[in-house]
């Protein structure tokens, strides 16, 4: 099964042999997005209701695979990453995670769930994203829980906001949606965004270790303390419209620029916080120094930041070579990758029997 950038579904099942486990295993594989408009901050912590939307592009590089076979006889989920057993934070959540799929389902069934990222975890490069639009997608079919895409955005939101952007490919726009409890639940999801454009982003690693305050921590504290926290939601929303018709009409400067501004604004209300959170390192500002003079010498190139250090920057594609040159040229601090438009979440089957 995968889901197009229209939403619409195809199956794909194959019955290959399988190494030997107790049946039916379904595999997801999801990609991570880069918002362009961010979300920052929920209204419904307990439910990942956002206070305001935002759009992002899901990546063609990075896949989260994760594969959920249910293990009838275990008295506990087993959840490895990466090939080892996951971290008890980490586990926790994809166990309350599963406890949530198998009430939809109205089951008991514990889980192996085996998954592998190959984005940098915990390093504000959307691996929570891809990860959890995976689990979503794979616990949602072993369990039988029929979803169409935008149910199935709203479960992948449940543990990971971003995520039910990364259902989706291409461009998506999560709706913050109204009000809180079932209603809240039920008007927030992602769908998504059409565009005329096909642009590239040259991710910039920095640094690939873990946040030192992570997003959940940074969100809370930030939403709560930071004097510009309620203009810069007030600006998302305007952000936001603008984003869609720029997309709509194949307009990169005006994509860049609003992307720019918007994940600086974010960045600046991080450092007024009480206590401040500061993300961007040395290198991130070099990175963005960087970018604003290939503007200055007449590329196209805008920069966005997640919450993290690491620097995406939105060029055409045939200006992604040159930007990388241009990035290269910082020093060895600098890795990139180039990524383009990529595709929304697919789920294979295969039977061991």
């Amino acid at each position: 099964m995968s889901i197009d950038a229209t939403g619409t579904f195809t199956a794909a099942r194959t019955d290959e042999q399988q190494p030997q486990g107790t049946g039916r295993h379904v595999t997801a594989v999801a990609h991570p997005n880069m918002a362009l408009v961010k979300y920052w901050g929920k209204r419904d912590e307990s439910l990942i209701l956002p206070v305001a939307g935002s759009l992002s592009m899901t990546l063609d590089i990075f896949p989260t695979s994760t594969q959920v076979t249910l293990t009838p006889e275990s008295a506990t989920d087993i959840v490895i990453l990466d090939g080892a057993p996951a971290a008890p934070g980490a586990a926790t959540r994809v166990r309350e995670f599963l406890d949530l799929v198998r009430s939809l389902a109205g089951r008991h069934d514990r889980a192996l769930v085996e998954s592998r990222n190959t984005v940098p975890t915990g390093a504000g490069l959307a691996s929570s994203a891809s990860g959890f639009a995976a689990l979503a997608a794979a616990a949602a079919t072993a369990y039988g829980v029929p979803l169409d895409p935008r149910a199935l955005s709203r479960l992948a939101r449940r543990g990971s906001g971003s995520a039910c952007r990364s259902i989706f490919g291409d461009f998506a726009q999560w709706h913050a949606g109204t009000g809180f409890g079932a209603q809240g639940d039920e008007s927030s999801f992602a769908e998504p965004v059409e565009s005329a454009l096909d642009p590239a982003l040259v991710i910039a690693v920095v640094d690939t270790g873990p946040k030192a305050v992570s997003s959940r921590v940074a969100m809370r504290e930030s939403a709560a303390t930071s004097a510009f926290y309620l203009p810069w939601v007030s600006a998302n929303a305007q952000d936001l419209e603008q984003m869609r018709r720029a997309l709509a009409g194949g307009d990169l400067e005006r994509v860049g620029w609003i992307a720019e501004r918007n994940a600086l604004g974010m960045h600046a209300l991080l450092m007024v916080a009480r206590p401040a959170v500061r993300y961007l390192s040395p290198y991130s500002v070099a990175v963005l120094d960087r970018v604003e003079r290939l503007r200055k010498t007449g590329t196209t190139a805008y920069a966005t930041i997640d919450a993290g250090p690491n620097v995406a920057v939105l060029c055409a594609r045939e200006d992604a070579a040159k930007v990388v040159e241009a990035l290269r040229e910082l020093g060895d601090f600098v890795t990139t990758h180039i990524a383009g438009r990529g595709p929304g979440v697919t789920v294979s089957v295969q039977d061991n029997s």
